[in-house]
């Protein structure tokens, strides 16, 4: 089954849900999630909006609004959101690691990285976190730092090859030698 079909049968069924119970606040915010892989981000944003609205000290819809925000460019709003989830949760390493990758596209370094330090303090073991660190020092043009940071990644099991290929943070990086190993040993 294609991701697309996989993400309308999501959505369908959390639609499903909602008809039959509307104050159902996770509903809507898996429902944003589907949505958002599918890069429809203003109809997450919708779902995250009403699952914000049923209950408010739900801190994932803001963590995932958040992303979406970014995606869009958004940053200001990006960056209330991960504000907001993390006075809702502070032991939450995502809302941490989400800001501080919103601060790196922001070129706000010293930002970005302690809460990415923050990310993993809460979680050592937060994949996303090291990849995180390693692009904050990729985006810093430190490719040895970045190197050391993205193989710890990887040993920890990241494994998102497509977007280490393609991201836009790694730009600085990309013709290093240890980049290009790391990409043709995978």
């Amino acid at each position: 089954m294609a991701k697309k079909e996989k993400y309308d049968l999501t959505i369908s069924h959390y639609t499903k849900i909602i008809k039959s119970n509307p104050e159902d606040y996770r509903a809507y915010n898996n429902r944003g999630n589907a949505f958002q892989l599918k890069g429809q981000y203003d109809l997450s944003i919708n779902d995250y909006n009403k699952a914000i609205g049923l209950n408010p000290k739900f801190d994932l819809p803001y963590i995932n609004r958040g992303y979406a925000y970014q995606k869009k460019g958004h940053y200001d709003l990006s960056i209330n959101d991960y504000n907001k989830a993390i006075e809702l949760n502070p032991g939450n390493s995502m809302a941490y690691n989400n800001r501080g990758f919103t601060f790196i596209l922001m070129g706000k370094y010293e930002e970005a990285e302690s809460d990415i330090k923050k990310a993993l303090e809460l979680n050592p073991d937060n994949i996303f976190a090291l990849n995180s660190m390693s692009e904050l020092y990729a985006a810093k043009n430190d490719p040895t730092e970045a190197c050391k940071w993205l193989r710890k990644a990887i040993e920890k099991r990241y494994n998102n090859w497509n977007y280490i290929k393609t991201s836009k943070t790694y730009n600085n990086i990309r013709n290093s030698s240890c980049f290009k190993t790391i990409i043709s040993g995978q």
